[in-house]
């Protein structure tokens, strides 16, 4: 009996021996899943409303626009989505009549880019799609939100053929007063009779209730017409050659009359029941789940179809095994499951166990990941390549600056005394070190706004920034201390005192705690201000506050950073145009800088096509706020990406973010290797048996023995 019973305990022991740490349910194992993490929850998926980092990465496998960017050409190249080809503008002068395509730009009164779509797209299946046996929507009633608290419990779903119809009510969208679009400003500007909707559309919304649906289908648009079914146009006004660009963005994706009044109807807001929650599209996936604090699932859109691998792209894709799948039909994956890490080390352990198929790189695993060799170059660790780990790398289109606010007092101005005393602080602030001590390295020091990738970003001595290097041994070199001391005393502060006072320098920098905020940061950039005697005072405050100083210019230093929304100079250059001050005009200029020869070449340079003539004032450009120094050109950051072996077709893409259809996942492959990197420890089990064994088996041996002693008499 006792040896029975101490068997059955070391055989269920035994028995579990598989893996006992897997995060996902062992119905799952062999599948063909994609497992990832996200940090930062989304919080708008309305494609009018959406306008950040971690939530395309959602709606871009959502949504289709238009264009879409090749996924390995580079540089970046629009090619169609749902579109038959990229529309090229037609040009009409004042009277109506159509202008040849070299016309200069100011005899342009208007754009018309006129856009087909490829026949059969349809929509996800949903329930606002559904119909009964006459036609009608199945689901729209006042009541239809009681008793429902997911899409699910919609039982009925529907779908249809997506029309031109679809892509003019979602521009239509993007003049709601109740949606805020953060691009609406823009576009009103350049898409004819859309600052007049959005007039009209704000006073009728005074006499509709607040949760009352607006149809957008009674209110006309002049500068969008339908043609036929798949077909329609956009008038411009002017010449704007990036607006190509944005026809790849969420923001001018179709949204479906039905799936707008479907989630108007009252009671779906309060349970989440909106399109801002519970995106609708015609892309390779849907969101089958959507708990922003702890996970987010996609799913294969059974309705998608027609779109193959690229068979082309650029040097060394080949040799990378990137076009292995030339031609084979999207998506690969079947499902991709993102779980919120709010910590570095957990995400970090279980990427390494294989629970994720990739990662980033953090701080605290840098030295774990890679290694830094002789010469700058990177490598993986001995660790991560026996793991069949790779390492993928890239100049991220984004650039990290800090201004000064040109209004100011002091450090404003483009007087002689104020740009010798900002071009100084340039000088002063190795942006060298701050990468190698805080980015581990994972960086590039900018020489001007522009980052690679981008048209009118020049390597090597042609572009560097000649205020702050010297062009020496074929590499720029940071002019010594010297040279910015020097001009301390030119701008009048000899040791950092006002030579005519005596008082020393004093500047503030506003900062919202995070980032630059952490204090060993804010130490060393400090220590960077001291090298040329200048006193500088950290004022930190919440993110609310800061963009409400930033708005008013009351704020003399600051730091902050853009992403490209498109891969052109002039999606960078107008954060210092005159005409997009903050101050001013409550534009992107946080600088509030203003010089009219540079004001003058950005509104040449920003509607010329990518031409000998247009890199020659993006240099003439890039001089004149060199020397005017409004910023302290920071960095560029580098990306670095770790992957398993099996997961396949991954290229860095900063601009395209629809990615997740050309991904594919060896299934089996990464189920071997889970098995066998998480075998479990089972020796203490067993130990612990042996040891309870010893501790139970003699007592019981000698209870029993006297029993029988007992029966025996």
């Amino acid at each position: 009996m006792v040896k029975t019973g101490l068997s059955l305990i070391l055989l269920l022991v035994l028995s579990g021996c598989g893996v006992w740490n897997d995060p996902y349910p062992a119905a799952d194992a062999g599948k063909n899943i994609l497992y990832t993490a996200f940090t930062d929850r989304p919080k708008h998926l309305d494609p009018a409303q959406s306008y950040t980092e971690d939530e395309i990465t959602f709606t871009a496998q959502i949504y289709e626009p238009p264009l879409q960017y090749h996924y390995l050409k580079r540089p970046y190249t629009l090619i169609p989505a749902t579109v038959e080809k990229v529309p090229e503008p037609r040009f009409y002068d004042a009277q109506g009549r159509q202008l040849p395509a070299d016309a200069p730009v100011e005899a342009i009164a208007e754009s018309v880019y006129e856009l087909k779509l490829k026949p059969g797209i349809r929509y996800q299946p949903h329930p606002a799609f559904a119909v009964d046996g006459q036609g009608q929507p199945l689901y729209l009633g006042e009541h239809i939100a009681e008793g429902r608290q997911k899409i699910a419990d919609f039982p009925q779903t529907g779908s249809r053929e997506l029309t031109a119809d679809d892509y003019i009510y979602q521009i239509k969208r993007l003049a709601h007063p109740r949606l805020h679009s953060p691009i609406f400003g823009m576009m009103a500007d350049k898409i004819v009779g859309l600052k007049e909707l959005g007039d009209t559309l704000q006073k009728a919304a005074k006499d509709i209730p607040e949760a009352a649906w607006i149809d957008l289908d009674a209110y006309p648009l002049k500068g969008v017409e339908k043609v036929d079914k798949l077909t329609w146009r956009i008038h411009l006004k002017g010449k704007y050659p990036q607006f190509l660009y944005w026809l790849a963005m969420p923001f001018f994706a179709p949204v479906p009359r039905e799936a707008d009044r479907f989630f108007a109807q009252p009671g779906m807001a309060e349970k989440n029941l909106t399109l801002d929650w519970w995106p609708v599209g015609t892309g390779p996936y849907t969101l089958a789940e959507n708990d922003p604090n702890r996970r987010m699932v996609l799913e294969r859109n059974p309705n998608f179809h027609g779109a193959t691998y690229p068979c082309e792209g650029e040097a060394g894709d080949r040799e990378a095994g990137l076009l292995a799948d030339c031609g084979k039909p999207l998506p690969f994956i079947d499902r991709a499951v993102f779980t919120r890490e709010k910590e570095a080390i957990p995400y970090w352990n279980k990427f390494l166990q294989g629970y994720y198929d990739a990662s980033g790189i953090s701080s605290d695993s840098f030295d774990q990941a890679v290694r830094v060799n002789v010469g700058g170059d990177v490598a993986l660790t001995d660790e991560m390549r026996e793991k069949g780990i790779r390492l993928l790398t890239s100049v991220k289109t984004s650039t990290f600056y800090m201004g000064f606010n040109m209004l100011d007092p002091v450090v404003g101005g483009l007087n002689d005394r104020a740009t010798k005393l900002r071009q100084a602080i340039s000088i002063a602030i190795d942006e060298e070190e701050f990468i190698s001590i805080f980015a581990n390295g994972r960086g590039v020091p900018a020489q001007s706004p522009i980052p690679p990738g981008i048209f009118g970003y020049e390597p090597g001595g042609k572009g560097i920034d000649p205020v702050v290097y010297d062009w020496v041994d074929g590499r720029p070199k940071r002019k010594p201390v010297e040279a910015a001391r020097k001009l301390m005393v030119e701008a009048g502060y000899p040791n950092g005192r006002n030579a005519k006072t005596g008082e020393p320098l004093v500047l503030n920098l506003d900062t919202t705690g995070g980032g630059m905020g952490e204090k060993s940061r804010l130490d060393w950039l400090n220590r960077q201000f001291a090298k040329i005697d200048v006193q500088l005072v950290v004022r930190s405050t919440d993110f609310n506050r800061f963009q409400d100083k930033i708005r008013k210019g009351a704020v003399q230093l600051y730091y902050l950073g853009w992403n490209a929304d498109y891969p052109d100079p002039e999606n960078f250059f107008f954060l210092l145009d005159g005409r997009e001050s903050k101050v001013a005009h409550g534009g992107e200029n946080a600088s509030n800088y203003a010089n009219p020869e540079f004001d003058r070449l950005f509104l040449q340079m920003k509607n010329m096509e990518n031409t000998p003539q247009r890199l020659d004032i993006v240099r003439r450009m890039n001089r004149i706020v060199q020397h005017d120094a409004p910023w302290v050109f920071g960095f560029h950051p580098k990306s670095y990406t770790l992957g398993h072996d099996w997961l396949k077709n991954r290229k860095p893409n900063d601009i395209g973010n629809n990615i997740l259809k050309y991904q594919r996942i060896d299934a089996a492959e990464r189920a071997r290797l889970i098995q066998e990197w998480n075998q479990p420890v089972v020796w203490p089990l067993v130990a612990g048996v042996a040891v309870l064994a010893l501790a139970v088996v003699p007592p019981i041996v000698g209870y029993r023995r006297r029993e029988r002693r007992a029966a025996l008499r």
